[in-house]
């Protein structure tokens, strides 16, 4: 779900002679030819939250409740509240202003991206001609109801919040960038949602050569496709902290990163620059997991040691498996009070759920902050699970 904009430098020029060119899109071959060959782990993927990042409306359901009675957001402003419909052209959203008896001021845009799984809420975005912007309201999960989109005031009737290409790139696998402005996109080109090729790379000579007559040894370079599980310690990380290493500038334009590629190279996070700086637990999980002991005593603890991209995982206490293959439950200091049963969930302790500073809704004078799992893996005490 798009959190609230960081402070950018400038994107590189597209005109720039040094900079790298995304691959075309015509190296690309979509994941329905992925899933000609590989049914059972594109069955289970198009279920997960990386699939659903981001979708055309009418593609899936959406979140969020258009019925009269619960489709209205009332705003700190008395003259000003939100109201959410459904017809047969579309998901709308509208302003309605009151400034006066008999008065009213409406602005009405139609949801054309749907952002986000609504694991933690849904947010959605309008164009206007090639030019693509957030929606002032959101839908917030955990609330069961509609509240103001992180980065938008209170009380405030603005559409204005562009959505620029570094957006595009964790909630979607492939676009034209076309500015001036930021925000604008050849919306043909438009590709939601995380596909295969965007952790494997493009695919279509690895799907020419696997088609020919003397189809390449599986697993080799011939095979021309990566696979994450095949890299490097870090280049493993750098496939996952693209989109999981919080906001970030480009040095590079969006989509020109390649999974191998040294990140760095492509992004640089100002937030992090010395190595106390807290670190939020929204869209930052490649910086927490680095910060664990568990990590730092590792050489080869990565994301994707607890986690299969091509599986949706919910259940929390399901991965302490991992955890108990280097720790013994009779080591932990709740083992005198718990017994064996700790052993069932050691991530609720280790890894708890804490409020996000960088994910907001102000809606009427309150600041709502959804929980994220933290992945720095620690000793905790209850005052800093809040």
């Amino acid at each position: 779900m798009p959190g609230p904009a960081s402070p950018e430098a400038p994107l590189p020029s597209a005109s720039s002679k040094n900079e790298k060119k995304p691959p075309p899109r015509r190296d690309f071959v979509g994941d329905a030819v992925c899933r000609s060959c590989h049914e059972e782990k594109a069955k289970t993927y198009f279920e997960t939250a990386h699939h659903f990042a981001s979708y055309w409306p009418g593609e899936h359901p959406i979140s969020g409740h258009f019925t009269e009675g619960s489709n209205i957001f009332r705003t700190s402003n008395p003259f000003l509240y939100f109201k959410m419909t459904a017809t047969k052209d579309g998901y709308f959203e509208t302003a309605v202003e009151e400034p006066g008896p008999g008065q009213e001021i409406t602005r009405t845009e139609r949801i054309g991206v749907i952002a986000g799984a609504s694991r933690k809420g849904q947010s959605y975005l309008f164009w206007k001609g090639d030019d693509l912007f957030q929606l002032p309201i959101t839908y917030w999960t955990e609330l069961d109801s509609w509240g103001n989109s992180p980065g938008y005031p209170d009380g405030s009737p603005r559409f204005d919040r562009a959505i620029v290409p570094r957006c595009l790139e964790c909630h979607g696998s492939y676009f034209e960038w076309t500015p001036p402005p930021a925000n604008h996109y050849n919306k043909a080109s438009i590709v939601l949602g995380i596909w295969c090729e965007k952790c494997h790379g493009a695919g279509r000579e690895h799907v020419t050569r696997n088609r020919s007559r003397t189809p390449p040894r599986p697993g080799s370079e011939a095979e021309a496709i990566v696979n994450p599980a095949a890299l490097s310690r870090d280049r493993q990380m750098d496939v996952c902290g693209l989109c999981h290493s919080g906001a970030a500038t480009p040095i590079q334009p969006s989509l020109t990163f390649l999974p191998g590629d040294v990140l760095d190279d492509y992004i640089v996070n100002l937030q992090y620059a010395t190595s106390d700086t807290p670190v939020d637990v929204h869209a930052s999980q490649m910086q927490l997991l680095q910060k664990s002991r568990c990590f730092k005593s590792s050489t080869t603890l990565t994301c994707m040691t607890c986690h299969d991209v091509h599986q949706t995982q919910r259940d929390a206490a399901a991965f302490s498996p991992h955890c108990l293959t280097c720790h013994q439950p009779k080591n932990c200091g709740q083992y005198t009070k718990l017994g064996d049963k700790i052993a069932s969930n050691c991530i609720d302790c280790h890894m708890p759920l804490q409020q996000t500073q960088a994910i907001f809704s102000n809606s009427s004078g309150t600041k709502y902050r959804p929980k994220v799992r933290t992945h720095r893996i620690a000793i905790y005490s209850d005052n800093q699970t809040q």
